[in-house]
Parts: structure tokens; C-alpha cells; sequence
């Protein structure tokens, strides 16, 4: 698997982080996200120490921030429903400014907002610094199930393939004078959806023969053996270990 697929995510850089096995990071990240998700709702000063760790690390990879900030951009649902949580939840009612909201419902919400940004960046973090070559690598070091390698393999691969058949078929009703403006468009769109997902499986079928003609078992290669020095495994576990702390900690308070 060359370099070219999932370029869109990984950014080349010198950084510490860009240097460490992806495997020691795969499990950094995993157990960040887990302490981070485990601290109470109502620690929301722990939660935005942990945001600031989270940045801090992004910001260590010295990737320029028009890199950094459409990748964000996937928080945006749960940023939505954040919003609009405290005034759908019920429960004992709370005055923020003019109006009244959920005092359950705004807890939830900024405790929401607050843990999903942190995975978000600490995702970024992981995904600028990491080939997605080097990804599917560490998953088999990890010894995670081969159908669940071979998914991600895969994905990683064609994703890009899909992406550029979608762009081509935009560009191709564009050049017909298609505008999708109103619900009548919506037939359209359903029916190019459509065929591209006739086209993506039987694009599958065939890469399969071709991969069985040339004596595919149903395993990937095995790779070198990853190894992380110390030093290494110290980077990417020093911000778990601190969510870890802060998380007891935030728990242990009354």
C-alpha cells in the first residue's frame, strides 16, 4: 500500500510525535479518550484541563492550521446537539440569560461539548502524525482480528477511490446543467447514489477475483515487528496517564 491513499489525513512533519510508532500512539490515544470519557460530567474544570492537554499535544505536532482546522470540523453534529440539548432536556429548570434551559440538560451539554472536542483533537493529533499504512501495521502488532484489519486496510485504500468516482460524477451532472437547489433535485442524488454504490460493489467483486487469481488467502502479510523506545512510550502515554489522575481524582471529590 503505497502512500497516496488517505494523504487528505496525514501531514508530513519532524515533530516528536510524527516519529513515534504508531502502535505506542493507537494506544496513547485509546486510553486518553477512555480517562477523559470516565470523569464525571459535572467535573467541567477537569474536562477543560484535559481540553488543554489535547490542544497542547495537537499544537506540539507543528502542523499549520489550515491543515488542522477542517479536520475539526467533524465535531460539528455533536456541537449542534450540544446546543440544543439543555432546551429539549427535562428535568429542574435554570436561568441562562433571557431564557430558561434543563440545569440536567446543560450539565450534559457542556460536559458534551468539552469531552467530544478533547477525542476530536486528540484524534487530529493522532491522525496528522500517522500514515495510515503505518495504521494498519499497528493494528496487526496489537493483534487485533484480522477481519478488522483487513476492513480498515481496505477502507484506507478505496476510500479514496470512491471519493474521486463521487467528484467525477458531480463534475459530470454539473456539465449538464444539474443545480441540486430544491427537494425536487433529491431523485437525482438518490439515483447517482445509487449507482455509485452499484459501481463501488461490483468494483469489489472484481478486485476479489484478482486478488484470489494472484493466491490471496484471506490474511495480510505479516509485518516487521513495531518497537517503541521508552522515551517513546513516555510521550504518548504522559497525557493518558494525567487524564487517568484527573479522572480518580475528579471522582474522589465530594
Amino acid at each position: 500500500m503505497g502512500s497516496g491513499p488517505g494523504a487528505h489525513l496525514h501531514v508530513e512533519g519532524t515533530s516528536r510525535l510524527h516519529t513515534v510508532p504508531a502502535h505506542a500512539k493507537l494506544v496513547g490515544l485509546l486510553l486518553f479518550v477512555l480517562a477523559v470519557v470516565s470523569v464525571p460530567n459535572e467535573a467541567a474544570l477537569v474536562l477543560a484541563a484535559l481540553l488543554a492537554v489535547a490542544v497542547a499535544v495537537l499544537l506540539s505536532t507543528r502542523v499549520a492550521a489550515r491543515h488542522l482546522l477542517p479536520r475539526l470540523a467533524v465535531e460539528t453534529p455533536f456541537a449542534v446537539f450540544a446546543v440544543v440539548l439543555p432546551f429539549v432536556a427535562v428535568g429542574p429548570r435554570v436561568q441562562l440569560g433571557p431564557v430558561s434551559v434543563s440545569e440536567a440538560g446543560l450539565t450534559a451539554a457542556v460536559a458534551l461539548l468539552l469531552k467530544g472536542t478533547t477525542g476530536v483533537v486528540a484524534a487530529v493529533a493522532f491522525a496528522v502524525t500517522t500514515r495510515p499504512r503505518d495504521l494498519v501495521r499497528a493494528l496487526q502488532h496489537l493483534r487485533v482480528p484480522d477481519p478488522l484489519v483487513l476492513i480498515a486496510s481496505f477502507m484506507v485504500r478505496y476510500v479514496d477511490v470512491i471519493g474521486g468516482q463521487l467528484r467525477r460524477m458531480r463534475v459530470a451532472r454539473a456539465s449538464r446543467g444539474f443545480d441540486a437547489r430544491s427537494v425536487r433535485s433529491w431523485p437525482v442524488l438518490a439515483a447517482g447514489m445509487g449507482a455509485l454504490f452499484i459501481r463501488s460493489y461490483e468494483r469489489g467483486e472484481r478486485v476479489h477475483l484478482a486478488m484470489v487469481s494472484r493466491g490471496w488467502s484471506g490474511r495480510l502479510p505479516v509485518t516487521s515487528p513495531l518497537a517503541a523506545r521508552p522515551t517513546e512510550w513516555l510521550v504518548v502515554l504522559g497525557p493518558a496517564l494525567a487524564a487517568v489522575a484527573a479522572s480518580v481524582g475528579a471522582r474522589m471529590v465530594p
